[in-house]
């Protein structure tokens, strides 16, 4: 096909799309609902990853130590955890620190009696990169000498994982779920444009034309449809969200990822699924028509 010939159709099909704009706009809309619940499913999904992680991060570990280790026995310790893989942060929290925060928060009278001989061993503030592995972490700080103990967090740990596995793994089937929706229903809409149109096909097959000169003006429609969805859909995403977080912030303490970090990723992904859906939507309705010939389209 020359170049000529291609810049027509694309003509057209730029051209389908005012012609056709009750169809249009319907198809527009249906995909915007789409674009928008799909963004907002993801949007959810990344805050709920984020605050599981400032969960994580702040949910520290205490390995306490052997009673009687002297200090330089107990930076031995730090060592060999801070060793190990899974470990980010291994603070060194002494007796006489433990001491003087249980008296802060109990009140100097409960441990009046108490004045050299600390009961409290000293200690490691830890900070793990991946709950998931919390038990097999656990196993390996148990087994350097000097630790006597961990606090358990394991029940914790398992929660964060599995609600941080939970949201990934409905986002991806909400995602899965409205990307065939608005394929089936833009297809559909887009069909019964068609329908509209069969004299217009069914002439350009009697005389002959390609299935591709006959398809290419109608996935154009689509990809502009597409394209055109996908813009306000990333406009009304961005009022949707903060209007939303704005009053969630109101309510409860949290802070909401900044939509505007991320925005340029999502008005990309839009557009391309945008076109793409409208490029599919448009191939696959016209399959009908392409199958028969002239006559047979108008079912003379």
């Amino acid at each position: 096909m020359q170049l000529s010939g291609l810049g027509y159709l694309i003509k057209e099909g730029f051209k389908n799309v005012w012609a056709n704009r009750i169809m249009s706009i319907a198809s527009i809309c249906v995909l915007i609902s789409c674009l928008v619940l799909t963004g907002s499913a993801v949007l959810f999904s990344m805050n709920v990853s984020n605050l599981v992680e400032k969960v994580g991060d702040s949910n520290e570990t205490t390995v306490w130590l052997n009673d009687g280790l002297s200090k330089v026995e107990a930076v031995y310790v730090g060592r060999d955890i801070k060793k190990i893989k899974n470990i980010v942060e291994a603070e060194y929290y002494s007796k006489e620190e433990a001491i003087k925060e249980y008296k802060d928060k109990l009140g100097d009278e409960i441990f009046a009696n108490i004045k050299d001989d600390n009961p409290l061993p000293d200690a490691y503030k830890v900070s793990m990169e991946d709950l998931s592995k919390y038990n097999q972490t656990v196993e390996k700080i148990m087994e350097i000498d000097g630790v006597d103990s961990v606090s358990s967090r394991g029940d914790v740990a398992r929660r964060l994982t599995e609600i941080n596995n939970l949201v990934q793994t409905l986002s991806i089937w909400i995602l899965i779920a409205l990307t065939i929706i608005s394929l089936f229903i833009i297809s559909n809409t887009i069909r019964a444009t068609m329908h509209n149109r069969r004299f217009e096909i069914s002439i350009m097959k009697s005389v002959g034309a390609t299935n591709a000169f006959v398809r290419i003006p109608f996935v154009i429609e689509g990809m502009v449809i597409g394209f055109i969805a996908s813009v306000i859909s990333t406009v009304a995403l961005i009022f949707l969200y903060n209007g939303i977080m704005n009053i969630i912030s109101s309510l409860i303490p949290f802070t909401p990822m900044p939509i505007m970090s991320v925005i340029w990723y999502v008005a990309a992904i839009f557009v391309a699924s945008g076109i793409i859906i409208g490029a599919l939507s448009g191939f696959i309705s016209l399959r009908k028509y392409l199958k028969k010939e002239g006559n047979e389209i108008l079912g003379w």
